[in-house]
């Protein structure tokens, strides 16, 4: 296949974009200069052929009509087993349509990226070779710009606890699923909290890893340096056996070309908390909008924990109140770069996928207006930060996240574990009529204890931990890096004395 060359009128306009002229008696010899090394690109283009046809064949199920789909939670049902044995053998599990599954569509929520993958994401290829069954992709906001749970292409998430609420995001689908009976397992992603919000507000247990534990290869993400993905459960227990199939190095990614990823990731269980040093973060409790039922339900929990044997005191970090700034500065920058890199960016050393980035970059050139009003919003911000302060507030915020990191980590020092809400609000209730600057507002009011460590990388764990109102109230435990296992013991200790997974 020949790669289309520029007309010079062309040339002249890419030379302009990039601050320069091209004067009249050097035109030949850009003209030969493309035509020479566009050749290259000739033979790149018959090997991108040639990838394609050998794409493996699935069945890739079918989008269920809306009275089989739980609240609106599946964006498609098939059936992809694994192997017959292993530590998921019988579990059946669903990846938010942001993961590749090799031979079916994945659309991010969106009605803007008409893309099938040709590969399998590596821990789904590690899941369905420890025998677990892909039982469907599930809905997600679209293109994951939203906490709260209503910006799919495909409608609302609804909460299963209440229909007239949402279930959160942007992993709704992850978490309404599991209360559907059909599923056993889910995995979501999380960039500034799009797992524990949803596991909050449904009632389900969701665990944001360790930066790095998890491989993100195969994963549509927002930037290198926070992308989390995790896996979602009812009980604590069961995410635990998941993580332990899907974490560890994986040489496409290079989100894990430093992390010191630990030998052993096996399920841990306590039988008692006594020695347990529990922080209750006196900021986490702060937030605006916060609701004084949800801090009554989260206190209660930790004095529940204190009654198997922790130790619960009060500790303050003032640096919490203070990570919105860092937050903003790293996300609006970081995520326009990826939006305009065609979902990919550059500049890092792993596995590219060359036919999402071309589904993804012509996707948004040609459908842009189909993007959700906060992605359209981030990248206007990004660009003009961007371009009329050339990267410096990315930059600084950047570093800043080292003394974020570093006060928490000093925290962790006095006690294992730190305490607060998931979330500082129950679930949304829907609301269609939101005026755009509404809606952009609520998908991201609820993010304020949990983006912070997507920032830092510690892991944290979203536990349902009571009711109120009938709605679930979600308990975080964060602790130190690679402590994911131990997160996992004190929820399912909880659970399993308390009976609220």
């Amino acid at each position: 296949m020949t790669i289309q060359r520029p007309s010079l009128e062309r040339m002249h306009e890419l030379a302009g974009e990039n601050h320069f002229a091209i004067r009249s008696d050097e035109e030949k010899s850009y003209v030969a200069l493309f035509d020479r090394i566009l050749e290259l690109y000739d033979l790149l283009d018959d090997g991108l052929a040639a990838a394609e046809a050998n794409a493996p064949q699935r069945d890739a199920g079918y989008r269920p009509s809306a009275d089989e789909n739980f609240c609106n939670a599946f964006v498609r049902k098939l059936s992809i087993k694994g192997v017959s044995h292993g530590p998921l053998a019988g579990r059946r599990i669903a990846i938010k349509d942001n993961i590749s599954l090799a031979g079916v569509p994945m659309t991010c929520g969106s009605a803007v990226i008409s893309f099938t993958p040709t590969d399998d994401a590596t821990i789904v290829t590690r899941m369905l070779d420890a025998g677990a069954e892909i039982v469907g992709i599930v809905n997600m906001d679209n293109l994951a710009f939203s906490g709260a749970g209503d910006t799919s292409a495909y409608g609302p998430t609804r909460n299963p606890h209440d229909e007239a609420r949402l279930a959160g995001g942007s992993s709704g689908g992850s978490a309404a699923a599991l209360l559907s009976g059909e599923v056993d397992i889910t995995i979501g992603g999380d960039q500034a909290g799009s797992i524990r919000i949803p596991a909050s507000w449904c009632g389900v247990v969701g665990l944001k890893p360790t930066y790095g534990l998890v491989p993100y290869s195969g994963i549509l993400g927002y930037d290198l340096t926070f992308d989390h993905t995790g896996p979602m459960a009812r009980k604590a227990r069961d995410v635990a056996t998941t993580l332990a199939v899907i974490a560890g190095k994986d040489a496409e990614d290079p989100r894990q070309r430093d992390a010191a990823l630990p030998n052993d990731v096996t399920p841990l269980t306590l039988e008692h908390l006594r020695g347990l040093r529990i922080g209750i973060l006196t900021e986490g409790f702060c937030s605006a909008g916060h609701e004084a039922d949800v801090d009554q339900t989260v206190r209660r929990a930790a004095e529940n924990l204190a009654t198997l044997g922790a130790t619960v005191s009060e500790i303050s970090f003032p640096g919490h109140l203070k990570a919105g700034p860092i937050v903003w500065g790293v996300f609006a920058e970081g995520v326009t770069a990826t939006f305009q890199g065609n979902g990919h960016g550059y500049h890092w050393d792993g596995a590219y996928n060359p036919a999402l980035a071309d589904a993804f970059g012509s996707g948004i050139e040609q459908r842009g207006n189909n993007m959700p009003l906060q992605a359209k919003f981030n990248l206007m911000l990004g660009t003009y930060m961007r371009q009329t302060y050339h990267g410096k507030f990315y930059a600084y915020a950047q570093n800043l996240r080292r003394e974020l990191r570093g006060g928490y980590d000093r925290l962790l020092e006095s006690v294992d574990v730190l305490l607060m809400p998931t979330t500082p609000m129950k679930a949304h209730m829907h609301n269609p009529n939101q005026t755009p600057e509404e809606l952009v507002l609520a998908g991201w009011n609820m993010v304020a204890n949990t983006a912070p460590f997507n920032m830092t990388g510690h892991p944290a764990l979203s536990v349902p931990c009571g009711m109120s109102e009938g709605l679930p109230v979600g308990m975080m435990l964060v602790g130190k890096k690679f402590d994911d296992q131990k997160l996992l013991a004190i929820a399912d200790a909880y659970q399993r004395t308390f009976d609220n997974g």
